[in-house]
């Protein structure tokens, strides 16, 4: 599995300053829309949805929200970098400005985990998370996220 698999590059965005966590999901499910043809509501509710779990910042400045979507043909993805961090209710409480966003299908099962740890080791990578935050360029910030990210035997 490739990132380049997951993420078109028009469903890559900078973005300015958000004022709450619900009106970043609510850019997601439009950016869904726009890129993948998602029902933007149906998105931000399961984003919505799946955040009343528990939060989905992972520390560092970096959030994975995602959700499961009835009718969706294959996992897709949307990366935000925030020019203003916002609070996120991260586990390390701090600010979130890279987020990086996944719509599952309901039956994708294990497929959906790989995705996940997919991109989950792709934004560990310190390298990788400051060539995002010193760029504004939505295509050389897809650059950066897609050459050469494979996975090993996930």
């Amino acid at each position: 599995m490739e990132l380049s698999k997951l993420l078109k590059p028009g469903a890559v965005r900078v973005l300015g300053t958000l004022t709450s966590k619900k009106r970043l999901f609510q850019e997601l499910g439009d950016i869904g829309a726009q890129a993948y043809g998602l029902n933007a509501a149906v998105a931000v509710d399961g984003l919505q949805e799946r955040e009343s779990l528990g939060p989905t910042g992972v520390g560092h400045g970096i959030a994975l929200p995602h959700a499961r979507l009835e009718e969706l043909p294959g996992i897709v993805g949307i990366f935000l970098r925030l020019e203003k961090p916002l609070d996120f209710d991260s586990v390390d409480r701090q600010p979130v400005d890279l987020v990086f966003a996944l719509f599952a299908p309901k039956d994708s099962g294990v497929d959906h985990l790989k995705a996940l740890a997919l991109v989950s080791r792709t934004m560990r990578d310190p390298t990788v998370c400051a060539k995002l935050r010193a760029n504004t360029d939505p295509a050389k910030l897809y650059a950066i996220l897609t050459e050469a990210r494979t996975t090993q035997a996930a």
